[in-house]
């Protein structure tokens, strides 16, 4: 898109606000993480400002399905927005992206929310996948968006560790020491270790995660897929409820939020 925005900051102010849910892609590399923070660019505020220009009165406030850490990316982050209920998602979304650029974020979609939604709160599930890279050559193409491992991993092995970790669990052994969640407590719906040429990908599902458990999980899993841990070991770490007895943290660019899960899909057509 080229040319002058679609929206200007209006000289008259709107009468009511719609809140409108926000399907968004960016690349978590150049910005601090998804939430505003005391200093670094967040993907928070590249979005705020950009509605600022849509609304007529102060700063819009956004509400965000996940925040993301510092470099970790997002294909499908679910956000939402209280704007002008006279605009149409059309304009919504290329205003939107005409006022973030040249910031990799972008909106692929935006729609009316259902009434009482929550882009957080009505969150019922959220999937992240986790790229290493094993292979001698540095990446090139992928640079920034995987783990470079010059080593084979035996990506059976990482399963097998992987299955002991499915279900209702204390998760601590795998929660950051920052973490703020009132507890450790979470079922994880899947954990999918698998191989595409070079590449071993983890799936993770939950409804929610602890801060950091899907990096220190596939930290772990790597121990395990280089032949420093025995599979049964990770059983072990997770009992151990002591973040010591796990693994180290994976890095941040090999993560992506790949889906959030709702009962009312404010995306579904039917219901627009």
């Amino acid at each position: 898109m080229s040319g002058e925005p679609l929206l200007r900051n209006p000289t008259v102010g709107y009468e009511s606000l719609r809140v409108w849910a926000l399907l968004l892609e960016y690349d978590g590399g150049p910005f601090v993480g998804w939430q505003r923070q005391a200093a670094g660019l967040a993907v928070q505020d590249v979005l705020e400002r950009a509605a600022a220009h849509l609304s007529p009165t102060a700063l819009p406030g956004s509400i965000v399905a996940g925040r993301t850490d510092a470099g970790v990316h997002a294909e499908a982050q679910v956000a939402q927005l209280a704007l002008p209920e006279t605009l149409g998602a059309a304009q919504v979304r290329d205003a939107l992206n005409f006022h973030m650029k040249p910031h990799p974020v972008v909106v692929l979609r935006a729609a009316p929310a259902p009434a009482e939604w929550s882009a957080r709160f009505s969150a019922v599930g959220r999937c992240y996948r986790y790229r290493i890279l094993q292979r001698r050559a540095r990446p090139a193409l992928l640079a920034g968006r995987v783990w470079h491992l010059p080593h084979a991993l035996d990506a059976d092995a990482m399963q097998v560790a992987a299955n002991s970790l499915l279900g209702r669990h204390d998760f601590s052994s795998f929660r950051a020491s920052a973490c703020q969640a009132k507890s450790p407590l979470r079922t994880l719906d899947r954990l999918q270790v698998t191989r595409h040429g070079d590449l071993v990908e983890i799936t993770a599902e939950a409804r929610s995660f602890l801060h950091h458990q899907v990096r220190n999980m596939v930290g772990t899993l790597a121990l395990v897929g280089s032949g420093r841990w025995p599979p049964e070991r990770v059983a072990a770490a997770l009992a151990a409820r002591d973040r010591r007895a796990a693994g180290p943290t994976a890095p941040a660019p090999g993560l992506c939020l790949v889906g959030v899960r709702y009962r009312e899909d404010p995306f579904s057509p039917a219901l627009r």
